[in-house]
């Protein structure tokens, strides 16, 4: 039987669990998941992060734009955080490769076969591609979405099955629970009109994006009739526990 492919999408404040710093514990908690899962599942990971990995070792200068200096950080840290994913997934005997996109390669189609074409050969020679935007070229991320438009793109131009967006909270919370103060999951959704009401403008500490960037990515996905999931990545083994429907979550069909 064929792998089904699940398309990860991790966030920044996933990363760092809420810290200063990106957390080996939640990438090691990462490669466990995807080993145990080996057999059933294929991944590919758009993982944020490269920012939050430079912050541990510089300062850089602030006197340039804003976007520059992040876009300079970003360059610093890619190096970083994949040493940290290579370093931690080894350990559990998987390997990983690094694939830097930027939305103008989802413009043109002969770079979009380019794209499927070398991610299908590292899938299939069991390497891990761990995709984030080409920060020093592009500066739409860092501004906007935290790699959720990225990672929805993505999922289409691979066909996978599932796309799984890690988040700091359990899903999207009803509008009515959060002003209870107690949070409330909306577990299934097929009508995002509906679930766009729902959504405020909050935003996490270390992510750009919020619940309407992941909403917009549903929506790209949604129309490929891929199943968009939106769940807590900072619970240790989120990923086993949402397929085994153990945890709350959302489920966007």
């Amino acid at each position: 039987m064929a792998k089904k492919r699940i398309l990860l999408k991790i966030g920044s404040n996933t990363l760092t669990k809420e810290t200063n710093h990106i957390s080996r514990g939640k990438i090691e908690d990462l490669g466990i998941q995807i080993a145990a899962l080996n057999d059933e599942y294929e991944f590919i990971i758009v993982s944020s992060g490269a920012i939050a990995a430079a912050k541990q070792f510089v300062k850089l200068d602030n006197q340039d734009k804003d976007v520059f200096v992040k876009q300079a950080l970003a360059s610093i840290g890619q190096p970083h955080l994949m040493r940290i994913y290579n370093e931690n997934f080894k350990d559990l005997g998987l390997n990983t490769s690094q694939c830097l996109l930027s939305y103008s390669d989802f413009e043109k189609e002969q770079t979009k076969k380019n794209i499927v074409n070398t991610i299908n050969v590292l899938v299939k020679n069991n390497y891990i591609p761990i995709i984030n935007e080409n920060d020093t070229v592009a500066t739409d991320e860092i501004r906007f979405g935290d790699n959720d438009k990225l990672a929805a793109l993505t999922a289409v131009l691979l066909n996978v099955d599932i796309l799984i967006i890690a988040t700091n909270t359990n899903g999207i919370y009803t509008k009515e629970s959060i002003h209870d103060e107690n949070p409330e999951t909306i577990k299934l959704v097929n009508d995002l009109k509906t679930l766009e009401k729902e959504i405020g403008e909050a935003k996490s500490s270390h992510g750009t994006g919020g619940m309407q960037s992941k909403i917009e990515a549903a929506a790209i996905s949604k129309a490929a009739n891929i199943e968009t999931w939106i769940v807590n990545g900072l619970n240790d083994n989120f990923i086993l526990r949402a397929l085994k429907d153990e945890i709350p979550f959302t489920k966007i069909l």
